[in-house]
Order: structure tokens, then C-alpha cells, then sequence
């Protein structure tokens, strides 16, 4: 009985036939990840074009003049920085108000809300989350229901009260106490600081925590605020860039309450500043120019801390 040996010649044919075959199965699974990659993120930066549009228009229109810009409305040059185009609406902005000490209002108040809050909300939720008492579930839902009560309600009641608290006032470089926290920088700070979202996020991403760290370091000796800031700090850093993203924006946006509460101009945060623009005729190319350069500082953190806000806000939708 004979056998058939295959030729070198076509033991050379099979294996081009299975590089090809090879090469074509690669092509083919390419072409299905860009497909895949495509039909994923075409929506994305789609709907991300949508929510930029806002923002392109502002700064574009804030280099036109206000004829132009309301002849550009309706067509897609409103998007575009063509025609006459200059500086001359930020350097009106400069001349009508304090925009300087209007950001440096708003940095400072926003940074001590910001900074404080993280040690007062943290601290709350930490003794609702590990300590033992009795009570903690009562207060941790009144801190909750808070939530539901709109700022608007409580606004004037807040301004009666701030206006009777006592203060420390000097004259002639003599302290003495008056009455009235009105027209200062701590009547914008101080109500903010303690935060019930705040409290709440930080007591349920606490609770996630191991509990048998608590008793390991309770046992070498640790008191429970040396607990808070040697163990529950360093663990909860998704929940802390949270926090403080969170707190950020309104913070900066705030209008209402400095509204009410601050008369003097060298005090006023970049928000209230916008009403200088809307007075007998809007000036529309100042405006979009004010918006811009209050807009920019937000834009910058974001995108100098935007690792850590997706990461943040990931960790603490898992965790959480």
C-alpha cells in the first residue's frame, strides 16, 4: 500500500493561503473595532458639539460689536469670528467695572467654602458613619430631609438672622463687638460650609470603609480623631475631589444670597457684577466678554483636574 506525499510546492500554497486567510480575518476584526469605536463615540462628541455650542458662541460673539452680533444671529456666523473683529468689549469691561477684585471676591470666597466645608462635612460624616451613639440615624435623616427644603424659602430668614449675629469690629485699632454680619466676606461664607449632600455623601462612602481598621487602631492606642486623620482621610480621596467639585460651581455661581446680603462693590463676587451690563441698553458684546472671562476660571480647573473628576466621580458612583 502506497502513500502520497505533498509536494513542496504545495505545502507553500497552503501556508500563503492561511496568511492570507490570516491577514484578512485581522482586516476584518479592524474594521469591526472602528465600527464599534465609531457608533461609540460618534454620539458622544456629537452631543458634546451640542453643549459646546453655548460656549463657542459666547466667546466668538464676545470679540464682535453688538450690531454684528445680532446680525449673525439665525445663520452659522454667530458660530464663527469673522467680520469685525477686536478686543474693544474686554477692554469695556475693565473701564465699567472692578473685574479684578470681583474675581478675587469670588476666588477667596469660593476657596474657603471649598476648603472648610471638606473639614466640616468630612468630620460630620465621619462621626454619623463610625461612631456609636444614639441618635445618629435620626439626625443623618433631618441632615437628609434639609435636602428637600429649596434655598429660596429660607433666604430671608437667613438675612434677619445674619443681620442680629454679633461681630468683631476695630476702631481706631480698638476690637469691639457690634451686631450684623451684613457687607463682609464671612455672612457669604459661613452659612455654606456645613452641606447636607456633603455630609451625606461623606457618611455613606465612609461607611464603605473596613470598620476593623477602627478597632486595629483603637487598639494600638489611636483616639478617633488620629482615626479620622490617618486612616479615613488617606482612604477617601475619591470622595474629597467629589465633594469639592461639587461644592466648587455653586459656590462660584452664587447670586442670590450676595445679592441680598452685600451693598458695598468692593465685596461683590463675579456673579452679581452681571447686572452692571443689564441697565437702560445691554451691551450685549460686554456681556459676552464679562461671561468669558468669568467662565475661563472654571474651564481651566476643569481641565487641569479633569483626571481626577472623572476618576472622583467613577469611584464614588461604585463605591458609594
Amino acid at each position: 500500500m502506497s502513500t502520497t506525499t505533498p509536494s513542496r510546492g504545495s505545502t507553500g500554497h497552503d501556508s500563503a493561503a492561511r496568511d492570507a486567510e490570516t491577514r484578512r480575518s485581522k482586516d476584518e476584526a479592524s474594521t469591526r473595532r472602528r465600527r464599534r469605536l465609531l457608533v461609540g463615540y460618534l454620539p458622544m462628541v456629537l452631543l458634546a458639539g451640542f453643549f459646546l455650542f453655548p460656549v463657542i458662541f459666547m466667546f466668538v460673539s464676545s470679540l464682535k460689536p453688538d450690531a454684528q452680533i445680532l446680525g449673525d444671529i439665525g445663520s452659522p456666523q454667530a458660530f464663527l469670528p469673522v467680520g469685525d473683529i477686536s478686543l474693544q468689549n474686554y477692554s469695556d469691561v475693565f473701564d465699567r467695572v472692578p473685574v479684578g477684585r470681583f474675581l478675587f471676591n469670588s476666588v477667596l470666597v469660593t476657596t474657603c467654602i471649598v476648603g472648610l466645608g471638606l473639614i466640616v462635612n468630612s468630620m460630620c460624616g465621619f462621626a454619623l458613619s463610625r461612631l456609636e451613639w444614639s441618635g445618629r440615624k435620626v439626625l443623618l435623616t433631618v441632615v437628609i430631609a434639609t435636602l428637600i427644603v429649596p434655598f429660596e424659602t429660607i433666604a430671608i430668614p437667613m438675612v434677619y438672622w445674619v443681620s442680629k449675629l454679633p461681630t468683631l469690629v476695630f476702631e481706631n485699632n480698638v476690637p469691639m463687638y457690634d451686631f450684623g454680619w451684613l457687607n463682609s466676606y464671612h455672612v457669604q461664607i459661613i452659612p455654606f460650609i456645613a452641606n447636607a449632600f456633603s455630609i451625606f455623601l461623606f457618611t455613606q462612602y465612609f461607611s464603605t470603609i473596613p470598620k476593623s481598621l477602627d478597632e486595629a487602631a483603637r487598639i494600638d492606642g489611636a483616639g478617633w480623631f488620629t482615626i479620622y486623620r490617618r486612616i479615613i482621610v488617606p482612604l477617601a480621596g475619591p470622595a474629597f475631589a467629589t465633594v469639592a467639585i461639587l461644592t466648587f460651581l455653586p459656590a462660584w455661581n452664587q447670586y442670590l444670597w450676595p445679592l441680598m446680603v452685600v451693598q458695598q462693590e468692593s465685596l461683590r463676587p463675579v456673579m452679581v457684577g452681571m447686572q452692571y451690563f443689564f441697565q437702560l441698553n445691554t451691551a450685549w458684546g460686554e456681556v459676552m466678554a464679562y461671561t468669558s472671562l468669568i467662565t475661563l476660571p472654571v474651564l481651566v480647573m476643569f481641565l487641569a483636574f479633569q483626571r481626577a473628576f472623572v476618576s472622583s466621580i467613577a469611584s464614588s458612583g461604585v463605591k458609594g
